[in-house]
């Protein structure tokens, strides 16, 4: 019968790496550490001595979250009597002669435990001492606080749970090593209780969202990962092979197109939060799989969905946070401020000094661009030169909750065109402290001119925008049913994160991001 934990084990064990006999080893990099050579030969007498380094399972009834909470208020010297049973890992460790004192960390929260040696008694007080920092214990005992003023738990009796094998981190302020913080995240949560505040926000975002459109009627939903044409964004999917059907699927860039498809079955208001995959490069901002959340809604169009977003993110910052302002980059981020609109045109205009427009020909837009020290393909169309000047430009500027809208329908192939320009659409962007937060439609409901828009994107020369050549034909045919006026956003969970966190890297508030192999 095969091993499933086999594909886990080393295949091999070095020379350097002593056994007890028992196959507890270390997997080391190099020559152990004398710490580790100590922690090897408690595991040996432990084991010596008949001692289940690794339970099944250890019945608590209290936390030290609850202890902190219930019992704070205690004056020095004051005792709660009880069993209190709880687990945690083991900090620290300091003898003071007939007296222990240890640090027990249990959830991102710390407190401190105490043994004396006459009432534990030896054999239990001796047996502290061979616990390492980093091993799991559970325990005994009762609430007091000591003559310093700081709550404290007297053991009365101890187990150990899990033997921890690796040498923690020296020192208890975070990982120094940023690539060792994203690598081993599980550390960096354990020497920084912190850093779980973050994802803790985190969560509350994503509740608060979910609160929010639930509240006005929105549906959860959930479509699929794994799609036979990628489409709704313009981005390089990831490809993966489906070996009983033998054929390509690509993980999802975009849940978009199956979302209208829902509000073509005649659902009116729906969103899904779930991740996209995107094969592209890693940033700051970016992450090759990455959350989002998109919500559509019949019969709105944009204004209506700036409305609803203003309205949205306001609140999710005030549950999120307890605040409606936060900072960011020595910056104070207003939610509940004014939010500005600007058109793309006009930002342009506001934040460069230069207008442009369609009826400025192309080679006074390329001059403009090299003005500005803009990156531009001389073969570029008029609306792709204005948003890269756009992108270049503004977009760093853009501190306040900020909405760009009416952006080149070259740009825009699932958005309506704007009714008083045709060579815009309506769409707009929400940016946040110079990063672009949503991207929202009134949606591109006429099939005819979606075929077209299509079209035009297959041959693109663009790879990104051409994706896989390939047009989603069974969403046109869905579309020539009839779609009501719609509109459709989608917003990125992580980003928001950043701003509502103060973090200045999506790693940071992705609690695994991707990173190189190390080898």
């Amino acid at each position: 019968m095969n091993d499933p934990h086999q594909e886990n084990r080393p295949q091999e064990i070095k020379k350097n790496q002593p056994t007890d006999g028992h196959d507890y080893f270390l997997e080391s990099e190099g020559e152990l550490s004398e710490p580790e050579k100590l922690r090897l030969e408690k595991i040996k007498k432990l084991k010596s001595e008949g001692s289940d380094l690794y339970q099944a399972g250890f019945q608590t009834n209290s936390s030290v979250s609850k202890i902190v909470s219930d019992y704070s208020s205690l004056k020095e010297e004051e005792r709660v009597e009880g069993n209190f049973l709880l687990a945690g890992r083991i900090l620290s460790v300091r003898k003071h002669g007939k007296a222990l004192f240890a640090d027990l960390l249990d959830a991102g929260e710390k407190i401190q435990l105490y043994l004396n040696k006459k009432s534990i008694g030896d054999d239990k007080f001796d047996s502290f001492l061979d616990y390492d920092i980093g091993d799991w214990i559970g325990l005994e005992g009762s609430v007091f606080v000591t003559r310093r003023g700081q709550l404290t738990i007297d053991v009365k009796d101890h187990r150990l749970l899990s033997k921890s094998l690796r040498t923690m981190p020296e020192k208890w302020h975070g990982l120094k090593d940023k690539e060792l913080k994203y690598r081993q995240r599980y550390l960096d949560f354990i020497v920084d209780p912190g850093l779980r505040e973050v994802f803790l926000t985190r969560t509350k975002v994503i509740h608060s969202l979910k609160s929010f459109l639930d509240s006005k009627g929105f549906i959860e939903v959930e479509t699929p990962m794994l799609q036979a044409i990628p489409g709704g964004a313009a981005a390089r999917p990831f490809i993966t092979h489906h070996n009983a059907l033998d054929i390509d699927l690509y993980l999802r860039i975009a849940p978009e197109l199956y979302l209208k498809r829902l509000i073509i079955a005649g659902f009116k208001k729906v969103y899904e939060i779930n991740r996209n995959f995107r094969n592209e490069g890693i940033s700051y901002k970016h992450n090759p799989e990455f959350t989002m959340l998109e919500f559509y809604q019949a019969f709105t169009d944009y204004n209506g969905l700036m409305d609803l977003t203003e309205e949205m993110l306001k609140e999710v910052s005030i549950k999120a946070t307890g605040s409606a302002i936060v900072k960011y980059k020595d910056q104070e981020i207003h939610f509940d401020g004014k939010w500005q609109k600007f058109t793309m045109l006009e930002a342009i205009d506001e934040f460069t000094g230069h207008k442009v427009d369609f009826d400025t020909d192309t080679e006074k837009l390329l001059s403009i661009a090299e003005d500005l020290e803009v990156d531009v393909d001389k073969h570029f169309s008029k609306g792709k030169i204005i948003n890269e000047i756009f992108e270049q430009t503004v977009e760093s500027k853009l501190i306040q909750p900020t909405f760009i809208k009416d952006y080149p329908v070259d740009i825009s192939p699932l958005a309506r065109r704007h009714p008083e320009n045709l060579n815009l659409t309506e769409r707009f962007e929400l940016f946040i402290a110079g990063q672009e937060i949503a991207n929202a439609f009134s949606e591109l409901i006429d099939p005819k001119d979606q075929y077209q828009r299509f079209k035009e994107q297959v041959k693109s020369e663009d790879e990104e925008e051409r994706v896989t050549g390939k047009i989603d034909t069974d969403f046109l045919k869905a579309l020539e049913y009839g779609m009501p006026p719609t509109g459709g956003e989608g917003i990125g969970i992580d980003r928001l994160v950043m701003i509502l966190t103060g973090k200045h890297s999506i790693k940071d508030v992705i609690l695994f991001p991707l990173l190189k192999p190390e080898f």
